[in-house]
């Protein structure tokens, strides 16, 4: 666990992470991330919550109509 401190950044606030944490996830200058509500508090992550949602819908889909897929696939 890493302890990020807010910082004044021009007119905004911003987060800095320390360069061990960028290296130990592999993020780089300009690399997006995304702040997303859980139930235990904010989660930063590098996947886009949106198509995380995309990408469910499409495995149900293949769920629901697996028998379907596989006579196409035929």
């Amino acid at each position: 666990m890493a302890t990020l401190k807010l910082r004044a950044i021009g007119n905004s606030v911003g987060v800095v992470l320390p360069k061990e944490l960028l290296a130990r996830l592999d993020l780089h200058e300009g690399d997006t991330l995304h702040a997303v509500e859980a139930p235990e508090g904010l989660v930063l992550t590098t996947l886009d919550p949106e198509a995380l949602r995309q990408l469910e819908l499409g495995r149900e889909l293949m769920r629901r109509y697996r028998e379907t897929f596989r006579a196409l696939a035929k």
